[in-house]
């Protein structure tokens, strides 16, 4: 071994040894720069039992059987919930997602169409009386802090014609354009549509429920119908 070699083999070994140490206290110049690009994560927030919290993203769309009774799946506060306006000279509004997101009827399938909602007459073997609904209606109007008008529909995200479930989840005040003389609005024709695709197999039954509990609005157009 020469001499040069003799001075370079200490040297390896001390920036080894100042290499070494740094990884293991954290300075390592990779591992500074991967912290500074690291984003902060956001502490969460614990929520209060049985409310859901306003403005929270969507839920996911619900799996609950309640035919001929409104099932109370959720606790909500008045004034905690607020329905988006989309056009209201053409009565689009949409429901808060947080407080709405939907529910479906399990019993309700793609293999049992035929004996279902596709049967004339199913829409009124699950559909609850008017003495359960007007309850429920009147609690879900002060969570939407909306007041009571006879345009005003309590309405099933997923209709039941779609094989949506009777849940608080489900149903909501849905508000009509000012011109409006009764509950009829343009939900409706939208509901009618994603029906006779459903029954027509162009659509299936989870693609249409899944698009009117989104965005009901345009729903029709996302199915490309």
């Amino acid at each position: 071994m020469n001499f040069r070699n003799r001075l370079a083999l200490p040297a390896a070994f001390l920036f080894a040894a100042l290499t070494l140490a740094g990884c293991q206290q954290g300075t390592h110049p990779a591992d500074a720069m991967t912290k500074a690009a690291s984003p902060a994560v956001p502490q969460a927030v614990a929520p209060v039992p049985g409310v859901a919290p306003s403005g929270a993203a969507a839920a996911a769309v619900k799996s609950i059987h309640s035919p001929g009774m409104v099932a109370t799946d959720e606790q909500l506060a008045a004034g905690q919930c607020s329905a988006k306006v989309v056009d209201a000279a053409t009565g689009e509004y949409l429901p808060d997602p947080a407080c709405t997101p939907g529910a479906t009827d399990p019993a309700v399938t793609q293999e049992n169409l035929d004996s279902t909602i596709c049967m004339s007459g199913y829409t009124a073997t699950v559909r609850p009386p008017a003495s359960n609904t007007d309850k429920v209606k009147a609690e879900s109007l002060r969570e939407y802090g909306q007041t009571a008008a006879k345009t005003t529909e309590y309405d099933h995200l997923i209709s039941l014609e779609l094989g949506g479930t009777n849940s608080v989840s489900n149903l909501w005040p849905e508000p009509n354009k000012a011109s409006a003389t009764g509950t009829t609005n343009p939900k409706d024709a939208v509901e009618n549509t994603l029906h006779k695709a459903i029954c027509t197999h162009k659509v299936t039954l989870s693609a249409a429920q899944n698009a009117i509990a989104h965005n009901w609005v345009t729903a029709v157009k996302d199915l490309g119908l």
